[in-house]
């Protein structure tokens, strides 16, 4: 669908110069002299590049609907991971380099949301946040407990993360997957 150049707003995604970009910011200028334009951020849907782009109300551009779906985690298999259409039951093969650095809170079974366009896929997250165990703890430092501190602790999957001090090894945490940060204890 073709869109004014000044109707670009963010988390539009949009086809410029061939390529998948999501806009990320967006900065409406007027000049004192000539027309306004959107300075617009664009970062690449595939390899993370990011390109400033300026564009004006008399430009248009194509912007793109991505097809969302749900699939679930199957196992691991050199390079790709395989899942499985939750409707259809087949099984495709995804490359681990699409999950970035949260492919390490991967586990059996969990639901997976694969993006993309036109029957290409584009990109994969995982749940906002996951629940790990503790494997390794350090023990609380006495006196520590007062102040609001927190402690490295090593999650099941390898992953050091700082957790306040009243966390020790064997307790199930809920960890952020985009920045692998503690979100709190578990219930």
């Amino acid at each position: 669908m073709k869109i004014s150049g000044n109707a670009i707003r963010p988390g539009n995604i949009v086809n410029h110069k061939n390529r998948l970009w999501v806009a990320v910011k967006i900065q409406h200028t007027q000049p004192g002299k000539g027309g306004a334009y959107l300075q617009v951020e664009l970062k690449d849907i595939r390899d993370g590049t990011k390109l400033n782009e300026r564009f004006r109300s008399s430009e248009s551009v194509e912007r793109v609907r991505l097809d969302e779906k749900e699939y679930q985690f199957l196992y691991e298999e050199g390079e790709s991971i395989a899942v499985m259409d939750l409707e259809t039951f087949e099984q495709i093969q995804l490359l681990k380099e699409i999950l970035g650095d949260s492919l390490s809170f991967l586990k059996d079974g969990m639901i997976l949301k694969v993006v993309s366009y036109e029957g290409e896929v584009v990109g994969a997250e995982l749940p906002e946040t996951v629940v790990m165990e503790i494997t390794e703890a350090d023990p609380v430092v006495k006196g520590q407990t007062a102040s609001s501190s927190f402690k490295p602790a090593i999650l099941e999957n390898g992953l050091r993360i700082m957790v306040p001090p009243h966390i020790e090894a064997g307790t199930k945490v809920v960890v952020n997957t985009a920045d692998g940060s503690y979100v709190e204890r578990a219930k």
